[in-house]
């Protein structure tokens, strides 16, 4: 069945327009459970909670104060799953909840009838409770889901961080509160922010963070339409840049989106100084949570797997397809492996999980991906066991890190996936959900004073809003401060503008790196009108450039030129297991010409400043001061870039290029760009001999 769902966040004020939203089919079919269980899952509550749930989970040290216990064995973990009727967050006579998943990341088990459960205990696990449909779990101050006991009686070795502190003897109970959701989670609809790399290397890029990502966050709030407060925001790893001590501020600003956050760790939220993979996230682990979890909303089962490995050993190298793991003159290294105990609870896992009850799993690292297509590093190598245990469910994979947006359909399939990890072609949806933070906060400052940040692809910073309704589900790609009609760049791609791109390409290949006092050859003052072109410009491939941020294999677009009939364009990838297509003729001239004069780095002062000099990125690398240099990114490849190819008999004169694209969900989207064909380029200066007899 097919259900319409509203077009999200659609506004009367732009001349684009938005067609109603189609919900997009995910197919299910019957998977025979591994494990069995004994009790159902727990009934959908019938009132609401009034109000956002702030609390923790009971750890009970007192003798004699635990739950009835279902065992006397001393290595096992025991407390019960409750209704916090009071929200006091204590178990005080109130009533278990019968059937609930409970988990220490190996072994799963329900709660009986009166909401008691056991699991075994072994030093470093986290105990976590799956949220139930229709329930809510506590929330921090700021918003972090509590819904977890972290385990490490000696805590943490030594780390810059601090890590975990120690946790002492086992607790007598560890009991997880639970409270009814709010009326309209009972239904099987709901949405659902999901945030890629927010990625803060400093407090200067939180600001960015704050005032983008946090307020169109607020924003989203203010329909009754939106939904998010439910089921809230998952963030899909590095929510911090390599400096972990800026965790609590983060966390207050994203806070203030007024969302139940959820996290998923990534390659910058690691503790770089541990040497044991058991202890590189201890300080995520105490900041934000466990590093593998699950939790239900709706109809959907939300699964965060943790599968950046690190520091990655010879024992990840088995076939010599993972050198960076092997090196042992190198850097410490990590890779994208998610390992035999976390698929063995995966397994576990889902066997609690009806068969036709859409599965969301979320990495950090994508399962694979069209950006690093060809890489053993970023793209997780024990995929193919996922597929495996995803067999016959509805799926959908998101993920992070690359950077840049990618929908990609089941049936697709990219050069370079088969060699790297094995895969042919795609089982179910995989969506890289593209970044907050854009091209590393990278680029010129916009008009409000927040970097540009184009993604190596060429798309806008962004994230994604999930809706669902029942397996059934409907995607869609938010520009960081725009409408969500903003979908597209139309841009010409024309012989001059491609001699133009490979003058400064080459220059900054040939550049040493931190040369940053080098003059290009070019700038965009000797690019002049890019809109402007030449019957010889037409003659020799003049293209209409459509970067369609979150196009995918089911997207069409039609390009309509002066008021004429809609001609098609053609995808510059077809997802049919070719290689990228790259360079200039491939390329997004909107995004590339921003990416290749960046402005600051000139920024100079004699305030004496030095981090006003110039621009910082990364972990403190500085960029300038100099003249406007290319960036270090070029969206020169995607899977979301249409061309059409101007005709070559165009008049002279002014034109009008009309694009409408329609998804797989049958929204529609429409824009247009202006342009001229003129017989020879005008002059693009003031034109002052004219004057030069004027007395004034």
């Amino acid at each position: 069945m097919s259900t319409s769902l509203p077009a999200p966040g659609a506004s009367p004020r732009r001349r684009r327009t938005l067609a109603a939203a189609a919900v997009a089919l995910v197919g299910a079919s019957a998977l025979t459970a591994s494990l069995e269980t004994s009790a159902a899952a727990p009934a959908a509550p019938e009132t609401a909670a009034p109000e956002r749930y702030v609390g923790s989970v009971e750890v009970v040290r007192e003798v004699g104060s635990a739950p009835q216990t279902l065992s006397s064995d001393a290595n096992t973990l025991r407390g019960k799953v409750f209704e916090d009727s009071d929200r006091d967050g204590r178990s005080d006579g109130e009533e278990g909840v019968a059937g609930v998943t409970v988990s220490n990341g190996r072994d799963v088990v329900r709660t009986d009838e009166q909401g008691r459960y056991e699991l075994p205990v072994f030093d470093g696990m986290t105990a976590f409770v799956t949220q139930p449909s229709g329930w809510q779990v506590p929330v921090d101050a700021d918003g972090v889901a509590q819904f977890h006991y972290h385990h490490l009686p000696a805590g943490s070795p030594e780390l810059r961080f601090g890590g975990l502190e120690p946790t002492g003897p086992l607790p007598s109970a560890v009991n997880f509160p639970i409270v009814r959701g709010d009326e309209q989670a009972q239904d099987e609809k709901a949405r659902c922010a999901i945030l890629a790399d927010v990625q803060t290397y400093s407090g200067r890029e939180l600001g960015f963070a704050r005032d983008g990502l946090v307020a169109d966050l607020v924003a989203q709030q203010e329909s009754e339409e939106q939904r998010l407060a439910e089921c809230g925001a998952l963030m899909l790893g590095d929510v911090a840049g390599d400096d972990l001590g800026l965790y609590p501020r983060i966390k207050e600003v994203l806070g203030a989106s007024g969302l139940p956050l959820r996290f998923v760790p990534g390659n910058h939220d690691i503790d770089f100084d541990s040497t044991d993979p058991a202890h590189s996230f201890d300080t995520y682990k105490r900041e934000l949570g466990p590093t593998t979890y699950s939790y239900d909303v709706a109809d959907v089962h939300y699964v965060v797997m943790n599968n950046v490995k690190y520091p990655c050993g010879p024992e990840d190298n088995p076939n010599g397809e993972r050198p960076h793991c092997a090196d042992p003159e190198g850097s410490p290294s990590y890779s994208g492996v998610l390992g035999e105990e976390q698929l063995d609870w995966l397994e576990a896992d889902l066997a609690t999980v009806p068969e036709d009850k859409l599965v969301v799993l979320a990495t950090h690292i994508p399962m694979v991906s069209f950006a690093d297509a060809t890489s053993t590093k970023h793209q997780t190598a024990d995929v193919l066991k996922v597929y495996e245990l995803l067999e016959g469910r509805p799926a959908l994979s998101v993920s992070g890190h690359t950077h840049s947006t990618e929908r990609m359909l089941t049936g697709d399939s990219y050069a370079g996936w088969e060699e790297a990890v094995g895969v042919t072609e795609l089982p179910f949806p995989h969506v890289v959900a593209g970044a907050p933070s854009g091209d590393w906060y990278s680029g010129d400052l916009g008009i409000e004073g927040r970097p540009m940040a184009l993604q190596r692809d060429g798309a806008r910073p962004g994230f994604l809003t999930l809706d669902v309704d029942g397996n059934e589900f409907v995607d869609t790609f938010h520009v960081i401060g725009e409408d969500v009609d903003e979908q597209m760049a139309l841009s010409l791609n024309s012989p001059r503008w491609r001699d133009w791109y490979t003058k400064l390409v080459e220059f900054a290949d040939a550049r040493v790196s931190g040369e940053w006092d080098a003059v290009p050859p070019v700038n965009v003052n000797d690019l002049g009108d890019p809109g402007l072109v030449t019957p010889g410009d037409l003659s020799q491939d003049t293209f209409l450039t459509a970067n369609v941020w979150y196009g995918s294999s089911d997207t069409e677009v039609s390009v309509s030129i002066d008021g004429g009939a809609a001609q098609p364009a053609t995808r510059t990838q077809q997802a049919d297991g070719e290689a990228p297509n790259t360079g200039a003729r491939f390329a997004d001239p909107a995004a590339a010409t921003r990416q290749l004069q960046v402005a600051r780095f000139a920024f100079e002062s004699t305030s004496g400043d030095e981090y006003a000099q110039g621009f910082e990125l990364y972990g403190g690398s500085e960029y300038g001061p100099g003249p406007a240099q290319p960036g270090g990114n070029l969206a020169d490849r995607a899977t979301h870039i249409w061309q059409y190819r101007l005709p070559a008999g165009l008049a002279e004169g002014v034109h009008t290029a009309e694009v409408t694209v329609t998804d797989g969900a049958g929204r529609e989207y429409t824009d247009t760009h202006t342009f001229e064909v003129r017989a020879e380029l005008p002059r693009q200066d003031f034109r002052s001999e004219l004057f030069e007899d004027s007395e004034s």
